[in-house]
């Protein structure tokens, strides 16, 4: 069975996959200076501590996730949720010793629900990616 979209919905896709992927170019040209510049910043200041080390890391995760949507079309909701636990882990880093506890536990709290959620989605992912190969096995057969 061909499954055929509208005449206005074939017109009009083709502005959406460009604009998706001219912004996720530009979002990772705009990373890799952002961590040029950073990394320049800690050359100057002849200083690295680990709040720069979890930044660069966001960096990274940032551009790996530019370059999985470009290896498979798809942005696994996973990697932001990663780059956001990292994210809160650098804040609880920078502001340690100025914190209330209570932050301090919400901030320890958000990471839980986000990690938990992490794995959630992985799983959703694996259970959607065992669907398809078994659709895949299913139609091969037939």
């Amino acid at each position: 069975m061909d499954f055929k979209l509208p005449k206005i919905k074939r017109s009009l896709h083709w502005t959406t996959v460009v604009s998706e992927k001219a912004l996720l170019a530009l979002i990772g040209i705009a990373t890799c200076i952002a961590a040029a510049q950073y990394l320049f910043a800690m050359y100057e200041a002849r200083d690295v501590l680990l709040s720069d080390l979890f930044m660069l890391f966001i960096y990274v995760e940032i551009i790996g996730m530019v370059g999985a949507f470009y290896s498979t079309n798809r942005i696994p909701v996973t990697l932001p949720i990663i780059i956001a636990i990292t994210a809160l882990c650098r804040l609880i880093i920078m502001q340690s010793k100025d914190m209330d506890a209570l932050v301090l536990v919400g901030e320890a709290g958000a990471i839980l629900i986000l990690s938990g959620s992490a794995y959630i989605m992985s799983l959703k992912d694996r259970v959607s990616l065992e669907k398809k190969k078994e659709f895949k096995e299913d139609k091969d057969a037939s």
